[in-house]
C-alpha cells in the first residue's frame, strides 16, 4: 500500500476587506478537496491576510519553515498571485525544491519540472509583480490629480 504524501495548503487575500467575503475559505475548500482526489495528506494549512508584494507575511513565512521541520514537499495554493508577487519570493520557495501545485492554473511545478514550464511559470510570476507596480502606479497618479484638484480649488478660492 502507497503511503500517502503530505502537503501544506496555503491561501491568501490581499486586505481585511477581502477577508470579511468567501475568499478564504473558497480557498481552503479548493485546495482540500484537490488534496483528497489526489491522496494527499494536509499537514497543515496556512493562511494571510495581507498583500504578497511585501515581505513579513507570517503565514508564508511559518509555511516556508514547516517542510523542512516536517519533511513535508508539496505546496498546494489557488493560482500564482495568491503565493506570491515577486521575485524574491519565488526564488526563495525554488531554493526550497518543493513542489508546487497551483490548482486552477492545473500546473505542477517542481524541481524536475521542464525548462518550459518553469519558463512560463516566471512568466505568470512577473505578470503578478506588474499587476501590483501597475496598481501602484494608477494609484500615484489618482492621488496626484487629486492633490492638483485641490489646489487649484484653493486658489480659486482666493488662496495662493
Amino acid at each position: 500500500m502507497q503511503r500517502e504524501q503530505s502537503a501544506v495548503l496555503y491561501a491568501r487575500v490581499s486586505s481585511k476587506e477581502q477577508e470579511q467575503g468567501f475568499s478564504i475559505p473558497a480557498q481552503q475548500r479548493l485546495l482540500r478537496e484537490y488534496a483528497q482526489c489526489r491522496g494527499l495528506f494536509v499537514a497543515r494549512e496556512f493562511v494571510d491576510v495581507e498583500t504578497a508584494k511585501t515581505t513579513g507575511r507570517a503565514g508564508f513565512s511559518e509555511m516556508l519553515a514547516f517542510p523542512r521541520q516536517n519533511g513535508c514537499g508539496i505546496v498546494l495554493v489557488e493560482k500564482t498571485d495568491r503565493l506570491y508577487r515577486n521575485i524574491k519570493f519565488w526564488l526563495t520557495l525554488d531554493d526550497l525544491r518543493l513542489e508546487l501545485h497551483f490548482v486552477k492554473e492545473n500546473v505542477v511545478l517542481g524541481p524536475d519540472s521542464r525548462s518550459s514550464e518553469k519558463f512560463m511559470h516566471g512568466i505568470k510570476v512577473r505578470m503578478a509583480k506588474n499587476y501590483i507596480d501597475n496598481l501602484s502606479e494608477e494609484t500615484r497618479k489618482g492621488m496626484l490629480e487629486k492633490a492638483r484638484g485641490a489646489v487649484a480649488e484653493l486658489r480659486a478660492g482666493g488662496l495662493p
